[in-house]
């Protein structure tokens, strides 16, 4: 965990002193007044709904050692300030993010000893860093960020909180738009990092998929490496942007590209890949020194093989035992709301994927569902794609396309006008009347269904977090 002087935050991020001592020595960060400890520090940030500046006093009532301000200091926290004790920051031109990333960017350069893998991609980076998180913690002390801590913020907290002895850090790196994950990479300095496809997930900020391979490859700009683990980027073979990211990005920064996939011509591949009665895939992996490891995965669907062969590529490159990786990914067990395989007494099986979804995450989902052990009725409740922009209607036209092509009993929509592209998608392709029931929102959806289903059905839930379809999941379940 972070431990540093108001002194060093000063010369590291540029912020002013407000009142109080510089050699104050905080432990810990906080952007959540409530969860301040006694000796640490809070950062406030002006929000859409509340002005964390305001909660600056409370923090050090609580025993902040440490207060950095994004706006004008009260009198009140002055008067609060024990000077010896704590002291009262203001970041430069009041810009949290930036302070933020320039504090954890500090802190990461004094642990050069961390080796950082870093995880992006347009789908399959939770499970991927999930499962990468369990792979290094076979044989390292490994932190990884927690929940959906993978922004401008969250990847910051990440550094800040890893333990003394950790040894390897997996971090997640979202983005939304252009930049970001340059931002990212320079304060976390990765030594290897995978990115595991490039999908159409933020096309309407990005403008198009060579746009999102761009923002992608952006994590290269901040790659190191060490001695022991040449810099290393880990791309999935069959993307049809590997080629584009390895030649404009990854050789001209002399980062080394490790090919995973399907196909033989992958460093790292998987052959005899089949799925049970339950959708749980079992795959061989072929390593390029030629030697085989047979497993079975804990999560279901033929995608999970392919996040599986990112993880375990990035322990290539860590020089990890492949056998004790490999046996604890395929343990792993599923994350609240992503392909959640859940059930009560008396209510249908649900797969809960109803964190987030894009246009290819949501076939994924459908291909599970259809892969799975069913008694009674198959039902898809799929909701609109967020930041699809102006290719919204053709790339959801498209879900409703394919949903209407897999053998379901029933496809229930939820949403506005996305679900209306849907629903018209999946009655051109053929997908009959009384196969399709669409909603304007969540809440109407679950009253309805709730009664509808049977235990036997197996039941899908997956769209964008927007459309809120986690109540649904909940309403079926009883929980």
């Amino acid at each position: 965990m972070i431990r540093m002087s108001v002194r060093d935050v000063m010369e590291a991020t540029g912020a002013t002193l407000v009142a109080g001592d510089p050699s104050v020595v905080f432990e810990g960060v906080e952007i959540d007044s409530r969860a301040v400890r006694d000796g640490g520090a809070f950062v406030a940030f002006v929000g859409e709904r509340v002005d964390g500046n305001q909660y600056a006093a409370t923090a050090l009532e609580a025993g902040a050692s440490l207060v950095v301000l994004t706006a004008e200091p009260t009198e009140e926290l002055l008067t609060a300030v024990s000077c010896g004790q704590s002291a009262v920051l203001r970041a430069k031109d009041d810009d949290g993010e930036a302070f933020m990333l320039a504090l954890a960017g500090a802190w990461r350069a004094r642990n050069p000893q961390w080796v950082v893998a870093g995880v992006t991609g347009s789908v399959g980076k939770t499970t991927t860093k999930d499962m990468l998180a369990a792979a290094v913690g076979a044989t390292r002390r490994v932190h990884a960020t927690k929940g959906n801590f993978n922004n401008l913020l969250g990847v910051p907290l990440t550094l800040m909180r890893a333990p003394a002895d950790a040894e390897v850090l997996v971090v997640e790196m979202g983005m939304n738009h252009a930049g970001e994950l340059r931002r990212i990479a320079a304060c976390a300095r990765p030594d290897v990092a995978v990115i595991t496809n490039v999908g159409t997930s933020h096309i309407g900020n990005l403008g198009s998929r060579e746009g999102i391979a761009r923002a992608k490859a952006e994590v290269v700009s901040g790659m190191r490496g060490t001695d022991d683990v040449p810099a290393t980027l880990v791309l999935t073979a069959s993307d049809d942007y590997t080629g584009f990211i390895e030649r404009e990005f990854a050789a001209p920064a002399g980062v080394r590209v490790l090919r995973v996939g399907e196909g033989a011509a992958s460093n790292l591949h998987a052959q005899d890949v089949s799925l049970d009665y339950d959708g749980l895939p079992t795959c061989t992996l072929v390593f390029e020194d030629g030697a085989l490891l047979t497993g079975a995965l804990s999560l279901p669907g033929k995608a999970m093989v392919a996040d599986a062969l990112s993880a375990m590529g990035v322990c290539e490159a860590l020089g990890l035992d492949r056998e004790a990786s490999f046996a604890a990914l395929c343990s792993l067990a599923s994350t609240h709301m992503r392909m959640e395989v859940r059930q009560q007494p008396g209510t249908p099986r649900v797969i809960d994927d109803s964190y987030n979804a894009s246009p290819s995450s949501m076939a994924a989902a459908l291909d599970v569902l259809c892969s799975m052990r069913c008694d009674g009725r198959r039902v898809a409740v799929l909701g609109e794609i967020g930041e699809l922009g102006d290719e919204a209607d053709r790339l959801h036209g498209l879900v409703g396309a394919y949903a209407a092509a897999k053998p379901l009993d029933l496809l229930v929509l939820v949403g506005g006008e996305g679900a209306r592209v849907m629903e018209d998608a999946a009655r051109t392709m053929g997908l009959s009347e009384d196969r399709i029931e669409r909603f304007d929102t969540a809440q109407k959806a679950a009253s309805v269904m709730k009664d509808a289903l049977a235990p036997s059905d197996l039941v899908l839930v997956k769209a964008s977090r927007a459309v809120g379809l986690d109540l649904f999941a909940r309403e079926v379940l009883g929980s």
